[in-house]
């Protein structure tokens, strides 16, 4: 068993800001994938499915950017899962515009659902870094990640959630070079 979490704020108004781009990667694996349908668990939104041989349970939290770790801790426990099971898209100031980069571990570079799943289960699980870019200056930073993307943004974001989807069954495997190499391929393709 896998978690794959997303990360977002919740409600409407929240939906397409580019700090929501991680519970947009979740809903399109999901599509993709056949995922059963959402059911309420855990502070959060869950699915389950399988992608290739791996069982993952998609999860997005509920609980707000700021307090994501709960969720995901709650939902880590239940299933008595090691970091290593536990997997976190999420957006990336320090990567260009829809370009995808995995590492484990590591610090959270002032993401605040980043500092939350550390504060809750530590800082050693793998991270889906969904680029966002960076607007150049500090004092924009807020507005830039809560803002929502823009119309000549779309085509791009929904290419790079494709390929994310695309070439999940990598990333189950836990080949996360392949599944970074086959993104870059299919967004320059694009």
């Amino acid at each position: 068993m896998q978690i794959w979490t997303g990360l977002g704020n919740p409600g409407p108004g929240y939906a397409m800001n580019r700090h929501n781009v991680g519970f947009l990667a979740v809903d399109v694996i999901a599509d993709m994938h056949g995922f059963g349908p959402v059911q309420k668990k855990f502070q959060g939104w869950v699915q389950e499915g399988r992608i290739g041989n791996a069982k993952i349970l998609l999860l997005k939290p509920a609980t707000y950017m700021n307090e994501s770790g709960r969720c995901i801790g709650e939902a880590v426990r239940y299933f008595k899962l090691e970091m290593d099971a536990l997997t976190v898209f999420h957006d990336e100031l320090d990567i260009d515009p829809f370009r995808v980069k995995v590492k484990q571990g590591g610090g959270h570079a002032g993401h605040n659902g980043l500092r939350s799943i550390d504060q809750h289960l530590g800082p050693d699980f793998r991270r889906v870094r969904l680029g966002i870019g960076h607007p150049g200056h500090k004092e924009r930073v807020h507005g830039h990640v809560l803002g929502n993307y823009t119309k000549s943004e779309q085509d791009g974001l929904a290419a790079m959630l494709g390929a994310v989807g695309a070439e999940a069954a990598w990333l189950a495997e836990g080949n996360n070079p392949r599944f970074m190499s086959e993104i870059a391929m299919r967004m320059q393709d694009d």
